[in-house]
């Protein structure tokens, strides 16, 4: 008898990934393509979508023939895809007209200010977010403009229009779905959060023609079939979602007051809130609304706080500045002292997005002496995102109007140990870490995509495969914690004071 499994796939911004899951929630035969990511003037980061399209078709062959030689039945296909990122392609040659609008991009970000006094509040209480610095409408409404062959296609009425996985869904299934879905549409800032509805009007103010709009469905839906001519196997596609998402839910994080936090380039801090959107949006600029994933007509709610540079403050201390051999030294000899001896690092390495967002903060390193270690260095280095984690945390419970009951931890930093118990300390709450959380984005898409009695009978059943993990639990007094938080808020005070000379 044949095992059954799910089809994932992972596109993120450097690489896709894809692979099979198991019932038990085993992720076998992962194969792994690089990504192009280009920056060829200040502000502009582009992709090639004919590329990210090239090497996922590649990426599940591979899976696929591994399945058929393992004996494995594959039942359906789950996306994660990278956010915001937008694509425009002419739907009679199936070809990317011009190069893809990567989410790190922001060449329109004065536009999008000017725009602001009039839209943020308005865009803040429906989407969740304010007009921020970059938007695929209004990209994709420039290229209409400026773009001759994208103006043609629009008048001839082969024009399509979308972020990755409405790219990918129009690509990998047989009946051309042409669909945006609910996170992912989040996430390009004009999707109302409870009404499951584009913000039209918001829209309009862009200059996007909404005869481009795809189709707003679930995450977690029926989209079509995947054409077996281009992957290898024809499957139902049951879930279309962001990888931060995916993520969440690969985690097991799916009930109120959990949170996950994942440590890569950046550290994301995501609290679900259930059904509840929270109660003060816009509270901090940093902080944002998300639709966590939507199923069965029903949206769960979640926050998003980031710090941009954790494990890219990690590189440049080792790699840059040649401290420490690796981040693997980092962590064992922070794991040799008891504090930082007064050192402290604020990873600001492209500035700070919470108390405020402000581009122009940079890192600091402070506090050194005659007797300052290098093992003291090393501590203060990872308690600088251990901070920020707490930062994140404090701010999405605000926002949220909730209590942060747990976090649960995965990606690459979450292998120290020193750095998630000095989490634990300073959040005050239990840190849980999970085996093989690198592969979660992955897991979690096949969760969300075969909860329907397809592997498991409700995500529930689903993410109880996972187990409980590690249990890293606070140490510190309530009075020793407030202090050493109340010593990290005069540090990025005094930061944003030098910021704004």
């Amino acid at each position: 008898m044949k095992v059954p499994a799910i089809l994932a796939i992972d596109e993120g911004t450097t690489g896709t990934r894809a692979a099979w899951v198991t019932a038990d929630g085993g992720v076998h035969s992962l194969e792994y393509r690089h990504l192009t990511v280009a920056s060829p003037r200040a502000g502009v980061v582009e992709q090639d979508a004919n590329e990210i399209l090239a090497k996922t078709l590649d990426a599940c062959r591979s899976v696929v023939a591994a399945a058929a030689t393992a004996g494995v039945q594959l039942q359906a296909l789950a996306i994660a895809t990278q956010r915001s990122t937008a694509v425009l392609w002419d739907t009679r040659s199936g070809r990317a007209l011009v190069p893809a609008m990567v989410w790190q991009d922001s060449r329109y970000a004065e536009e999008l200010a000017e725009l602001g006094d009039c839209w943020n509040e308005r865009l803040v209480a429906a989407v969740g977010r304010p007009t921020g610095v970059r938007s695929p409408y209004l990209w994709a409404a420039h290229h209409l403009r400026e773009s001759p062959e994208v103006a043609a296609a629009h008048r001839e009425g082969r024009l399509g229009f979308g972020t990755v996985e409405t790219w990918l869904l129009w690509n990998l299934t047989v009946e051309r779905s042409y669909v945006a879905t609910a996170t992912n549409a989040t996430s390009a800032g004009a999707y109302v959060l409870a009404e499951h509805a584009y913000e039209t009007e918001w829209i309009q103010a862009l200059g996007f023609p909404q005869d481009l709009l795809p189709e707003l469905r679930q995450d977690v839906d029926t989209f079509g079939h995947t054409d077996a001519s281009k992957i290898g196997v024809s499957v139902p596609v049951l879930a279309a979602l962001g990888d931060q998402h995916a993520g969440t839910v690969g985690l097991g994080c799916i009930r109120p007051g959990q949170a996950m936090c994942v440590h890569g380039t950046g550290s994301f801090v995501d609290l679900v809130t259930g059904d509840t959107l929270p109660q003060k949006p816009g509270l901090y600029p940093g902080t944002l609304t998300l639709t966590g994933w939507r199923r069965e007509h029903q949206s769960v709610y979640a926050v998003e706080t980031f710090t941009a540079t954790t494990g890219s403050a990690i590189d440049w201390v080792c790699n840059t500045l040649g401290w420490f051999s690796s981040a693997r030294k980092v962590s064992e000899l922070a794991g040799t002292v008891d504090g930082s001896g007064g050192v402290m690092f604020v990873p600001a390495l492209t500035g700070l997005r919470t108390p405020v967002v402000e581009p122009k903060a940079r890192a600091s390193l402070t506090g050194f002496s005659l007797s300052s270690t290098k093992a003291e260095v090393a501590y203060a280095v990872l308690e600088g995102i251990a901070h920020s984690v707490a930062t994140s945390t404090e701010a999405n419970a605000e926002v949220a109007g909730m209590e942060v009951d747990e976090i649960v931890v995965g990606g690459g930093l979450s292998g120290s140990d020193p750095l998630i118990q000095m989490q634990a300390d300073l959040v005050g709450i239990p840190m849980r870490r999970l085996p093989a959380s690198e592969a979660a984005t992955l897991r979690g898409a096949a969760f969300l995509a075969g909860a329907n009695g397809t592997l498991w009978d409700s995500l529930s059943d689903a993410v109880s495969v996972l187990g409980e993990g590690e249990i890293f639990l606070p140490r510190l007094s309530e009075t020793h914690r407030a202090d050493r938080r109340s010593k990290w808020a005069a540090r990025i005070s005094a930061e944003l004071q030098m910021a704004h000379q």
